[in-house]
């Protein structure tokens, strides 16, 4: 065979076969714009994106406890690959600080992000799923809300108002807070005006001071117009970033009625529900994620922040008064049993706080104590 006559064949067989090809890819290309087009006019239910409104207590991205609602919103986010998308209003964008529990419980935002304790208008016991002054630590808390039957009864609790609560954030012990004057007695706690919310509040009161209960977003104002004679709020992270070194001198500590603040994710039941169950999921892993995540960021954060209030700003650390927190802690006996007794449901609550309590102190003498009186010594 010539040259010729071969290389004249072998385009023509090239030729067929590019035709062919070109034959093959117009069918596929025609069955592909087929199967679009049948796609088009199919609802895709398992692709719409479920897009839910989150209101908070804190202002917009405040550190710690708004970016908390961030992270728990963002995790929502990744976690359901882009199926769910949960924005985030801070206090006074879409209702104010204290009407989200109504918000959500009516379903115009499908989650909240707060504290229970500010809800116990609605009903007193709420305040055991947040804190309860000399009760239990961050740890000990996350112990008995998710392995002593402490979410169990949370939820309960706030079933009739269409609401399922959720652990989403702990900030470890509080300080005691800012006073103008120095508190070397109980008689100095007579008058006293303080921002002091849920149990402690009520003990402070019967100590002799007045509790006023406002949302961050007004305390340091209300310090700074003499509305207020002493204000606590969280720990030195958050009280650096509010500026509270510029309206009060005195810092106290311990933060006997805040010794592990639980912080709530509440969701609306209905919206939940209409979730499919693997989303239902990533919401509860969301929500545990961010609850301790933030308990790590203020750990790390607040020992730093401390530091800058007492070498930069020169804030005096005092301590409370033996005198002080011997009665504060009988006050507070008597209103937690008080509140006890208010109603079988109440007790049922108290009981199982308390014995879970009993239990975590007596590990605690040869655990968590035992440790930290060794360690503190030189």
């Amino acid at each position: 065979m010539k040259r010729r006559d071969f290389l004249g064949k072998a385009a023509l067989g090239t030729l067929a076969s590019a035709g062919i090809l070109s034959a093959c890819n117009k069918t596929e290309n025609n069955e592909a714009t087929k199967t679009s087009a049948a796609s088009a006019t199919t609802p895709a239910t398992s692709q719409e994106v479920i897009k839910w409104k989150m209101v908070t207590t804190w202002p917009k991205n405040f550190p710690g406890l708004g970016t908390g609602a961030n992270n728990l919103a963002e995790k929502i986010n990744q976690l359901s690959a882009g199926r769910m998308e949960v924005k985030v209003y801070g206090a006074g964008e879409l209702v104010p600080a204290l009407e989200i529990f109504d918000t959500v419980s009516r379903g115009t935002a499908q989650m909240g992000h707060g504290a229970a304790y500010y809800w116990k208008g609605k009903n007193e016991v709420f305040q055991f799923f947040s804190t309860v002054p000399f009760g239990l630590t961050a740890q000990e808390m996350n112990g008995w809300l998710y392995n002593g039957g402490g979410l169990e009864l949370w939820q309960k609790a706030y079933a009739s108002h269409n609401i399922i609560p959720m652990p989403a954030g702990n900030m470890g012990v509080q300080m005691g807070g800012w006073f103008n004057k120095e508190i070397n007695s109980l008689s100095d706690l007579n008058g006293l005006k303080m921002r002091i919310p849920g149990l402690g509040g009520e003990v402070f009161k019967r100590a002799g001071g007045t509790p006023v209960n406002l949302p961050g977003g007004e305390l340091f104002t209300a310090m700074q117009s003499g509305t207020i004679d002493a204000v606590e709020w969280v720990g030195p992270y958050n009280d650096l970033a509010f500026g509270f070194y510029k309206v009060a001198k005195f810092y106290y500590y311990p933060g006997w009625h805040e010794p592990g603040t639980t912080l709530e994710a509440m969701i609306n039941k209905e919206a939940f529900e209409a979730l499919p169950a693997d989303l239902q999921a990533i919401v509860k892993t969301a929500c545990q994620v961010a609850n301790h995540e933030m308990l790590a960021e203020y750990t790390s954060r607040n020992n730093d922040a401390l530091d800058t209030l007492v070498n930069k700003h020169k804030v005096e650390i005092r301590r409370f008064p033996e005198e002080v927190l011997t009665e504060l802690r009988s006050l507070s006996d008597q209103v937690v049993k008080e509140l006890a007794a208010k109603d079988a449901f109440a007790q049922e609550v108290y009981e199982s706080f308390s014995n879970y309590r009993d239990k975590a102190v007596h590990w605690s003498e040869y655990s968590e104590r035992a440790y930290l009186n060794i360690r503190a010594k030189k």
